[in-house]
């Protein structure tokens, strides 16, 4: 790229910038982008030039693959239920470990080395994800319904955003790991898709971004089926019950719905793969992915 042409794509973005300076984007970030080094520092150069520019980043995390290793390795096998990991108290403390302990602390020290500055919680902190106990439903299991009692698995109960307020108008990037806390003062594990829909919702976010290992939203589960670039909320809710929005993507499209649904102006899902999908998506006149819209 020659000197105009970075000129050029600077002009492409300042609209988008201008639009932009001072709204709150609540991007979920998981997949290979969490897993590939040269992915990481991209994802984290994106956030860090949010930032800069005038947006208020803020950063949801979970760590599916990271927790089933470290369980494998302290001799426990996964188990899922529709989707979702049965969490006995010796699993939740590793689903803590691995989230608090390991991921978090790594995601806010890159943002650090690299020119931003970040600070991590759980929604532990300042009781920023109140949480109550999943009742999983029997009617959608195939075995005894004793299986629904999927242990500290927890649903967002309240958000409580002031802190991230605060340390937005102070110029820090929130990191938040999805654990949520109960009435009870137990810890609850909580998809990360369900808390990132929840904050954007809470925190009347601009955007909600669902950073994935997918290009998009397809037609149909076809090999070769198009991408669809937009995707209004009604549409959305037909593919889930049909079988051809399915497995991970459904609950990314019920968090963007709810996020939808509560005031937040656009959400998008992303490749997270791509090299720079953030700022692709966010500061050029084609961008990428799916967005979803009401």
């Amino acid at each position: 790229m020659d000197v105009l042409e970075k000129a050029e794509v600077l002009i492409e973005a300042l609209p988008y910038i201008r639009t932009f300076y001072g709204k709150t984007f609540v991007i979920k970030y998981g997949g290979n982008a969490m897993l590939n080094d040269e992915l990481k520092k991209a994802v984290m150069l994106d956030v860090i030039l949010l930032k800069y520019v005038g947006v208020d980043p803020v950063l949801v995390h979970g760590g599916g693959p990271e927790i089933d290793h470290m369980m494998q390795k302290m001799g426990k096998k996964p188990h899922f239920v529709d989707g979702l990991r049965v969490t006995d108290r010796e699993t939740m403390e590793i689903v803590q470990m691995v989230l608090v302990g390991k991921l978090n602390l790594e995601i806010v020290s890159l943002i650090n080395k690299y020119g931003g500055r970040a600070v991590g919680l759980s929604g532990k902190d300042g009781n920023l994800i109140l949480a109550r106990k999943h009742l999983h439903r029997p009617a959608m299991l195939n075995s005894d319904p004793a299986a629904a009692d999927l242990g500290f698995v927890g649903d967002v109960e309240k958000i409580n955003p002031e802190m991230i307020h605060t340390l937005n108008q102070e110029g820090y990037i929130p990191v938040i790991s999805s654990i949520g806390v109960g009435l009870d003062g137990e810890s609850y594990n909580i998809n990360a898709d369900t808390v990132a829909g929840e904050l954007a919702a809470a925190l009347k976010a601009e955007k909600l971004i669902m950073l994935t290992d997918v290009d998009g939203i397809r037609e149909s589960q076809a090999a070769g089926a198009e991408r669809i670039s937009a995707l209004k909320v009604e549409r959305a809710r037909e593919m889930i019950s049909r079988g051809d929005i399915a497995g991970g993507m459904i609950p990314k499209v019920e968090a963007c719905i709810r996020a939808l649904e509560s005031g937040v102006t656009r959400t998008h899902i992303l490749d997270g793969r791509k090299m720079h999908s953030l700022l692709l998506e966010i500061f050029t006149d084609e961008g990428i992915g799916t967005m979803v819209i009401s």
